[in-house]
């Protein structure tokens, strides 16, 4: 799963990055969390690649109670086509969103006692900003507000990350991020796989950042010398 991440990038370098038409204004953020609006890219009717503010956990436009969100911040590639919570928004509403790097907890052995869970930071090897694959929907509440949100697709983890857990974002690769946003459903579903490892890098950090309102550069700084 991915239920924490970073995204260090100003408009002006996820404008270049990825070619936006239209961006919102971003700040640094290193401890992103699900309930909170996040940047999202997204194709506009008109072709345009565009990046807006979208809260993070996916509310379907058929639901009855907008708490469903909580539970709908990650979506399993292989059932998207299944899952009547995310079928809908495969076909036809995909968008990528940037991170630096995201976070995962792995569980250290111990006494019951003793267990606790170590948290990794994990980016990529060449340090440019990543873009997931995620899915976004439109909800009218009963009032006529609209919500717009999102969820992160999420694939079998890579020998990098199968240690620390057997999940992973799905991560897409520059070439494949216009597929993402506007293909049929086979190519899109053709792209749901684990990224390389080889491109991937991880190290362990403080356990701060298991707490939401913790939010500083420090929490993506490595807690050991040794490699990894």
């Amino acid at each position: 799963m991915c239920g924490r991440y970073a995204l260090e990038a100003p408009s002006s370098r996820l404008s270049w990055r990825f070619g936006l038409d239209e961006c919102a204004a971003v700040v640094a953020r290193y401890n992103i969390a699900p309930a909170t609006d996040i940047p999202v890219i997204r194709q506009s009717p008109a072709g345009q690649r565009v990046l807006h503010l979208l809260r993070w956990g996916l509310l379907p436009h058929w639901a009855k109670d907008p708490a469903i969100a909580s539970r709908l911040i990650n979506a399993r590639g292989e059932s998207l086509a299944e899952k009547p919570a995310f079928r809908d928004a495969f076909q036809r509403r995909r968008c990528l969103i940037p991170a630096s790097g995201f976070y995962e907890w792995q569980a250290i052995a111990g006494t019951a006692a003793a267990a606790r869970k170590q948290p990794w930071y994990i980016s990529l090897s060449s340090g440019e900003t990543m873009a997931f694959g995620g899915l976004w929907e439109s909800w009218t509440a009963p009032g006529g507000d609209v919500v717009r949100s999102c969820c992160i697709v999420t694939t079998a983890a890579n020998g990098l990350l199968r240690a620390v857990h057997e999940r992973m974002p799905l991560i897409l690769a520059a070439e494949h991020w216009q597929d993402w946003l506007a293909a049929g459903v086979d190519r899109a579903g053709a792209l749901i796989q684990p990224y390389p490892e080889a491109g991937m890098q991880r190290w362990p950090v403080s356990s701060r950042v298991g707490k939401a309102s913790e939010d500083d550069p420090a929490l993506i700084v490595s807690i050991s010398s040794e490699p990894q």
